[in-house]
């Protein structure tokens, strides 16, 4: 880690914050979608939890980036945290107790939904806060590097703790989002008091509007809305653990935290060396080795040859994500940060929720390999399309060309 990063004692805090709350995160994804496969056996049902927790933030995001805006940001993440160390509190007991059903884990999904409507605008809009504008692409790439840590570590760790039973795995992220929780609370910033104002239709669609005359940031933010939404395949990963390369809950856990490995890697990389020209392209051209990987899962039926091609889909989303975040934040004014960082939450939220639905929609019509391979070969076209739709951003060469 660079000795900048270590001076700022408030982003590593935050830092350790979001490791926690990641690995939590991620347990409760691995125990609900194993849960919920085991109930029902349906990849529509499995896809259902993707929309249950999607469908919160499409409704809430005017008033997210609004508050987000007017509010400290750390508190209404921790606040975030609380909610979900209170839903695995339920899940735990529901569990334990032998009444959880399809439709407590779908009506938990949606509260889950609604904390990271908040959750995930407020991370992004805290990190510029802790560093410096110069530091941040670096800063970025540390945060995405320990994220990818949690989420190596945590569908890992579920898989193997699922074995005792999904009480114990409730159990664990129940801690965990409460330290999550107490560690932001703990961040320290300067929060600049804005003036009283009403939340009216004009406010609230500001971060719309300035995204859409944005077109460097239009087409960084919808670039990951088509490409994972068309070629995500993590919600169907219970099924191609369970009917296709025929393992249990650890051969899951190992396949959900595959892309992270990959991803770790790149990470660690770009906060030691950020990338300097041709940021565009290479934004670009990782979008489309990410669709090529997630095509070659698909067609895999050797659990290694799948844990590989996982790995080397999340190596190359993460290069797309460390550019895509940098110019986002980079090219928005801090009095903005709260609504445009609502509004990519969407964007990010509909690639990672709403692709698991269609990816469970059409593997109730296609099968589960057809689902992921037609999803691949739609990121690839995504990535040739965009070089036309958005030059600006094809074009875009050094991350950092004018002071936000």
């Amino acid at each position: 880690m660079s000795e900048s990063l270590r001076r700022h004692r408030a982003f590593m805090r935050f830092w350790f914050a979001r490791l926690a709350g990641t690995a939590a995160n991620q347990m409760l994804m691995v125990a609900i979608g194993w849960q919920m496969y085991e109930l029902t056996a349906s990849a529509w049902d499995l896809g259902l939890v993707g929309l249950m927790q999607f469908a919160p933030s499409l409704l809430l995001v005017l008033v997210a980036g609004h508050v987000l805006d007017r509010y400290h940001r750390a508190r209404i993440l921790a606040a975030c945290m609380a909610l979900q160390a209170g839903v695995a509190a339920a899940l735990a007991l529901a569990a334990w107790q032998g009444w959880a059903s399809r439709e407590l884990l779908l009506a938990l999904s949606v509260l889950i939904g609604t904390a990271k409507a908040f959750q995930l605008p407020a991370q992004q809009a805290i990190t510029p806060l802790l560093v410096p504008a110069e530091v941040l692409p670096r800063a970025l790439a540390f945060s995405s590097a320990g994220m990818q840590s949690a989420i190596i570590a945590g569908p890992a760790i579920g898989g193997f703790v699922y074995v005792a039973g999904a009480t114990a795995v409730y159990a664990s992220c129940t801690s965990l989002f409460a330290l999550a929780c107490a560690l932001v609370l703990g961040v320290h910033y300067h929060h600049a008091a804005r003036p009283a104002q009403s939340a009216t239709l004009d406010t609230l669609l500001a971060g719309v509007r300035f995204v859409r005359r944005r077109e460097v940031v239009l087409g960084a933010i919808s670039l990951d809305l088509f490409a994972v939404l068309l070629g995500g395949a993590s919600a169907l990963l219970p099924m191609f653990a369970k009917d296709v390369l025929h393992t249990g809950p650890w051969g899951l856990g190992l396949l959900r935290a595959a892309p992270a490995v990959g991803a770790l890697g790149i990470a660690l990389a770009l906060s030691r060396w950020p990338i300097q020209r041709r940021a565009g392209l290479v934004l670009l051209s990782a979008v489309g080795v990410y669709g090529a990987a997630t095509l070659g899962f698909a067609l895999s039926t050797q659990l290694l040859l799948s844990i590989a091609m996982l790995a080397v889909s999340g190596a190359a989303d993460m290069v797309s994500v460390v550019i895509r975040q940098s110019l986002v934040q980079l090219e928005t004014p801090e009095a903005m940060r709260g609504r445009v960082s609502a509004v990519n939450s969407v964007f990010i939220g509909a690639s990672n929720q709403l692709g698991e639905f269609e990816s469970g929609a059409t593997a109730a019509l296609l099968g589960p390999v057809g689902s992921v391979v037609l999803g691949g070969a739609g990121s690839m076209l995504v990535a040739a399309l965009w070089i036309r739709l958005f030059p600006a951003l094809a074009a875009r060469d050094r991350l950092v060309e004018t002071t936000p």
